[in-house]
């Protein structure tokens, strides 16, 4: 999701609260009204998507209109109150999803899992675990949520005779990969597709297909490495090092896995059909998602037994601990605000349109990847990314020939990866819970990610190619 209970921890690292850095970003971009000069393109409605869309050709000067102290602090209630519709739409669906992992029903399903290859094709867990998790975190943006789970994997790694590394993979490359080939996670994607001005839903099929490419080279990756460890103990990046198994044998058998929690991802699967087809069919947006993820919270809690009280203060928990991440897509929309009103945003597309113009559309594309992968490392949440950076690129696609899909699969693709590789994102985080170095982490992890990223740039040259989100 947006990730908002970790941003305490990265204080430890000397970098600025992500408040303090969106401030800051709406300071500069204050100063910036004063210095830049003003421009406007002209906008059309395309009928065929009935989406206003930037003409090239047609960048003139406006009169200037700088910002001033005060305004720029008003810049974020009007922030505020343009995102709204996001803001409000994200509170209720991480409410609600709340609700769906409090039942524990992916922990059954993952202990009986668990149980299923324990002893039998030891390595097949490695790709049935990347897209269990991966699924999960594509369509309803599982992430933290994870994190219980990665001491639970690294022991049972080890006990399959492999190592804490392959846990700790299965897990971290699984969520990074469900956020990087998102279907339909309301959070990443669907924040993107709102500001980008896509429908819900557009692309999907071909980011399912960019989805099952990563977890085929990443299986690979992981499998081949697994493989070595299982033949020579030694061959381990962490051979001798302490890790702490935390998950027992036990604690596998006595994970609850009964009708009520299968009947909870029953209720979870039906729901994302109807949203599925809701959104195809009728173009549901905002509204129709938040009933639907409310609808879907409600019974989960009701097939659970739980109580009126109960369901209340569950959901009172996720409006908490949202809040956060909420807040950084309101002050990330405080920095449109500043751009627009100081008639500077399409001046800065302009002109970072100018050495991609003289590029092929696919190399443009893959510039539009490796500056959204960079930009994860300054604000790792990726709602707040895309709040931050999707006024700026979609209009730069409409500029470069380019389908705002494409652009919306930049941000996604950026997003999902670098934050198990970051260390603004969740590098640190992942490898403590797991027992292992960070520096280990690494040695395995960049590999694998290089070879990721180099599938995603070309999933964005074949996106081009096909004219990805032009039908």
């Amino acid at each position: 999701m947006s990730k908002p209970n970790t941003l305490e921890k990265r204080k430890k690292l000397g970098l600025p609260h992500i408040y303090a850095l969106l401030f800051l970003i709406i300071v500069v971009c204050t100063l910036l009204t004063w210095i830049l000069p003003a421009g406007s393109f002209d906008r059309v409605l395309n009928e065929a998507t009935n989406r206003t869309v930037v003409v090239p050709g047609t960048y003139h000067a406006v009169e200037s209109s700088p910002v001033g102290l005060f305004d720029m602090f008003r810049s974020i209630y009007d922030g505020f109150m343009d995102a709204g519709g996001v803001i409000f739409f994200v509170f209720i669906a991480y409410a609600s999803i709340s609700i769906i992992i409090s039942s524990g029903a992916f922990n059954g399903l993952v202990a009986a899992m668990l149980k299923v290859f324990k002893g039998k094709a030891r390595v097949a867990i490695i790709p049935v675990f990347l897209t269990i998790i991966g699924i999960a975190s594509s369509t309803i943006g599982l992430f933290e949520e994870w994190f219980p789970f990665i001491p639970v994997f690294t022991g049972i790694a080890i006990a399959m005779g492999f190592d804490a590394i392959v846990g700790l993979a299965i897990v971290a490359l699984g969520a990074g990969m469900g956020y990087s080939g998102a279907m339909v996670n309301p959070f990443t994607v669907g924040v993107a597709q709102g500001i980008a001005e896509v429908p819900p839903m557009s692309g999907t099929g071909y980011r399912l297909f960019c989805h099952l490419c990563m977890i085929a080279v990443a299986s690979f990756f992981v499998i081949r490495y697994a493989l070595k460890v299982q033949a020579d103990p030694s061959k381990s990046l962490v051979y001798h090092d302490d890790v702490a198994a935390s998950m027992s044998e036990q604690d596998v058998q006595n994970a609850r896995f009964s009708v009520r929690e299968v009947l909870v991802l029953l209720i979870l699967l039906a729901g994302i059909i109807v949203i599925v087809y809701g959104c195809k069919t009728y173009s549901w947006y905002f509204p129709e998602l938040a009933a639907s993820f409310t609808i879907m919270g409600i019974l989960s809690a009701i097939v659970m037994g739980w109580g009126l009280n109960d369901i209340a203060k569950k959901y009172e928990q996720g409006f908490t601990n949202v809040a956060m991440a909420c807040m950084m897509i309101g002050l990330a929309r405080g920095i449109l605000m500043v751009l627009q009103a100081g008639n500077i945003i399409d001046t800065i597309v302009y002109y970072m349109s100018l050495p991609l113009s003289y590029l092929p559309a696919w190399l443009s594309a893959v510039c539009m990847l490796v500056l959204q992968t960079f930009l994860n490392f300054l604000i790792p949440s990726g709602s707040g990314q895309a709040a931050t950076s999707m006024p700026i690129m979609a209009p730069l696609s409409d500029l470069l020939g380019l389908h705002r899909d494409v652009a919306v699969l930049a941000f996604q693709f950026g997003d999902g990866l670098s934050n198990i590789v970051w260390p603004t994102g969740f590098a640190a985080i992942m490898s403590g819970l797991a027992g292992v170095k960070i520096q280990k982490w690494w040695r395995f992890v960049v590999p694998v990610f290089l070879a990721l990223f180099v599938t995603q740039a070309l999933l964005m040259v074949l996106a081009v190619a096909i004219g990805f989100g032009a039908y």
